[in-house]
């Protein structure tokens, strides 16, 4: 249990995000929580014979991975589809100012 209840959860709100949608396609349906834990598990335990996991950002980072894998092995997203939405936010997080919200473009 954290010490600290007051504290974030998450340390980046993108990290929040992705926990949301990962939730948000559990609770439609698109696979189990215990098939989630199995896949990230696995995961972790593949990054972690690489490094040593911090437990902070490595370890969304990790959650990140396996869910870009999830969304392919479900037919969700093609691999070209992911990698043109990174590209976007890359593209969109370099045109914003500092201190501003981060926007994608409208896409079509």
């Amino acid at each position: 249990m954290r010490a600290d209840l007051s504290a974030p959860v998450f340390d980046q709100p993108w990290q929040a995000d992705l926990f949301a949608v990962t939730v948000c396609l559990n609770e439609q349906g698109h696979f189990s929580w215990s098939e989630w834990t199995g896949w990230f598990g696995t995961g972790l335990a593949r990054r972690g014979l690489e490094k040593q996991l911090n437990g902070g950002e490595d370890y969304f980072l990790v959650w990140l991975e396996t869910l870009e894998a999830v969304l392919q092995r479900l037919d969700m997203a093609s691999m070209d589809q992911l990698a043109s939405v990174k590209n976007a936010w890359q593209n969109a997080y370099s045109a914003t100012p500092h201190g501003a919200p981060v926007r994608l473009p409208d896409r079509k």
